[in-house]
């Protein structure tokens, strides 16, 4: 009669098991997936160097580098409305080697700015982590004479015309003139710039009266007095300029319009590969040196989870989407 071999593991299998299970539970809670990665990673920005979005990116891929254990490079890819960056992240393999730094522009804006949509901006990445917002100004010259936001909005009213400027068409400063036209009446008519420094230039020289755009590079333009800020488009002011009203203190929620940031894949990124980038992101984002470079950037870093930032994406591409298409906006 044959016996089957005393399973119970010895004291010396039981101290091993034991060791096994503690370094396993030491494990930093940011520890990946078997095999991933095991070569460098990719984040593609959706705009040219030295941007906001290209600073963030360049910030986390450097913090996710020590995280992940490989190299986290950033490769920029500007261009129609985000789209260029936007479709060849859509296109890539599933594999988690190649991400993207998401905003507003390649997910909410961009691909309603033509005729054939290159990617769904909702079912065509997985959404992986938020990483924050920062909020736009409105703006005036100075020689315009306006100081706040009451007085721009009279002299719309009174002109019954605003010109304004954008970083460009389609661009996050657009829209938000195209939702102010929309929700106070006022006529306002776009003028677009090839980004924020000639626009810059022009609202200095009064070229014309009112600009709008993400709130980072302005800063110095109105602690010098050469630009005057009416009001920041968040839902509550900003850290870098704390004594200008937000958009909801002024009793127009329907404008808080901000430029969100995140990190997004390619569709159907395995589940393991996705909850490992989002812990390492929202660990990356409560570091006090992180947080400190963002507020310079203008941007309120917020650690979230995977469905919130999934039904983020949703509520913002129902939002902007039609009101992209509802104003006639062609790239």
């Amino acid at each position: 009669m044959h016996h089957l071999p005393d399973q119970r593991p010895t004291r010396r299998a039981a101290l091993q098991l034991l060791a096994a299970g503690a370094a396993a539970a030491a494990l930093p809670s940011f520890a990946a997936p078997a095999q991933w990665p095991d070569h460098a990673i990719k984040i593609v920005v959706t705009f040219p160097p030295g941007g906001s979005s290209d600073v963030l990116a360049r910030v986390m891929a450097e913090q996710l580098a020590k995280k992940l254990g490989q190299p986290v490079v950033v490769d920029n890819r500007p261009g129609a409305g985000g789209t260029i960056g936007g479709a060849q992240v859509a296109a890539s393999a599933p594999d988690g080697y190649t991400l993207m730094l998401s905003n507003t522009t390649p997910i909410a804006l961009g691909p309603f700015t033509l005729d054939k949509q290159p990617y769904d901006p909702v079912a065509g990445f997985s959404h992986v982590a938020y990483l924050g917002a920062a909020p736009l100004v409105l703006m005036a010259s100075k020689a315009s004479g306006l100081k706040t936001y009451a007085e721009f909005e009279a002299m719309g009213r009174k002109e019954g015309r605003i010109d304004f400027g954008s970083g460009g068409p389609g661009s996050v400063g657009h829209i938000h003139g195209e939702l102010l036209k929309k929700t106070t009446g006022i006529n306002m008519v776009h003028v677009p710039y090839r980004g924020g420094a000639p626009m810059t230039t022009d609202l200095i020289a009064n070229t014309i009266p009112v600009g709008i755009d993400v709130i980072t590079a302005y800063v110095p333009f109105f602690k010098s007095g050469q630009l005057v800020p009416l009001a920041v488009t968040g839902a509550a002011r900003s850290p870098l300029m704390p004594d200008v009203p937000s958009m909801v203190e002024l009793h127009q929620p329907k404008l808080v319009l901000e430029n969100f940031f995140g990190l997004s894949g390619p569709a159907k990124l395995p589940p393991d590969v996705v909850a490992h980038l989002n812990t390492a992101c929202n660990e990356v984002l409560v570091m006090p040196e992180i947080q400190k470079k963002l507020t310079e950037l203008g941007i309120v870093a917020q650690p979230e989870t995977v469905v919130m930032f999934n039904r983020f994406v949703k509520d913002q591409v129902d939002v902007l989407g039609p009101t992209v298409k509802g104003a006639g906006i062609k790239l």
